[in-house]
């Protein structure tokens, strides 16, 4: 019974997709929902995303250090691991999650409220297609700005481990910046972006998949919410192992 529930959820969620960019209004229509989206999903997520990332660099970096115990080990390595692990993983996977919490929650409580005050179904009765209509600036505005904030992450996360490192006495300036020239492969950052794409469709997909149809009052909204975060961080982790098995 879960497996042919999750087949029925999954299959309204690929119609939901085809309803998505299918049957669209003019796209001047969209330009400045466009725009207002990407203020909304990507300038406000700018604090939390440069806070969130300078600490993870700096963590990286001490605890790096810390568990260096052979002498053998030049200390240069703690800006490679540094930079090596913030492009690969912590810029675009840690920040993902971040931003499904911060956007994901707010498209899947926006389109919620819309959805149980009547407001989709009068664009409905209007002609108008509302999951492009609603739905489509989202996407569009996710895969313009998350982007962005993954290549914000990955410098800060990299500042933050430099910060750490010499201001602690861990490492000098120079043997990091280094590190973090050291043995560098160019596809990583191509890996990073790429992950990056996907990891912006899903969480605005999934939650507006899930504002889209809730159904109840204000508390199915908070409820709509929560799946949204949790479906779209559970989709995230997946993809992540995926895109890694293909591309690395």
């Amino acid at each position: 019974m879960l497996k042919f529930n999750l087949l029925r959820i999954f299959g309204e969620y690929l119609v939901f997709l085809w309803r998505a960019f299918t049957n669209r209004e003019p796209l001047r229509i969209y330009w400045k929902l466009y725009i207002d989206e990407c203020l909304l999903i990507g300038i406000d997520s700018l604090t939390i995303v440069a806070i969130t990332s300078t600490f993870i660099g700096a963590v990286t970096a001490v605890q790096t250090a810390y568990n260096l115990v052979s002498p053998l080990i030049p200390l240069y390595i703690i800006g490679l691991i540094v930079r090596d692990m913030t492009i690969l993983e912590l810029a675009p996977t840690v920040t993902a999650i971040v931003f499904a919490g911060k956007v994901g929650s707010n498209i899947a409580g926006q389109l919620g409220t819309m959805r149980i005050t009547e407001q989709i179904d009068a664009l409905e009765v209007m002609g108008i297609n509302s999951i492009s209509f609603l739905v489509l600036p989202k996407i569009l505005a996710g895969i313009t700005m998350y982007p962005l904030l993954v290549i914000l992450a990955a410098f800060l996360s990299i500042v933050g481990g430099y910060i750490a490192g010499t201001v602690g006495g861990l490492i000098t300036p120079d043997e990091y910046i280094y590190g973090i020239r050291a043995d560098f492969i160019e596809f990583n950052v191509a890996f990073a972006l790429i992950k990056s794409f996907v990891f912006a469709f899903l969480i605005t997909t999934i939650s507006a998949f899930q504002g889209y149809h809730t159904r109840g009052g204000a508390l199915e909204v908070g409820i709509a919410s929560t799946k949204a975060v949790t479906n779209s961080c559970i989709a995230l982790l997946l993809a992540d192992y995926l895109l890694a098995e293909l591309l690395v």
